[in-house]
């Protein structure tokens, strides 16, 4: 089952990112509660996958790339 994420709400890879730079410095400084650790956690989540899903499409389209410059015209 794949986790990718919604079109709608997708963000570009380098916005992902930096948000979940700051959702890592928020968890590491501490000072949240449970439940905002909880959610500050989640998103972090969601974000990775996000991370992931834009690098699994640009190594497909690498690899796309790569095969058909290999078969030449």
């Amino acid at each position: 089952m794949s986790k990718k994420a919604e079109p709608a709400e997708t963000p570009s890879y380098e916005a992902a990112r930096e948000e979940l730079v700051e959702v890592v410095r928020r968890l590491e400084a501490g000072g949240t509660t449970l439940e905002e650790s909880l959610a500050l956690w989640e998103r972090g989540e969601r974000l990775a996958t996000i991370c992931q899903d834009w690098l699994d499409g640009a190594r497909e389209r690498l690899d796309a790339a790569i095969e058909a410059d290999e078969e030449g015209p």
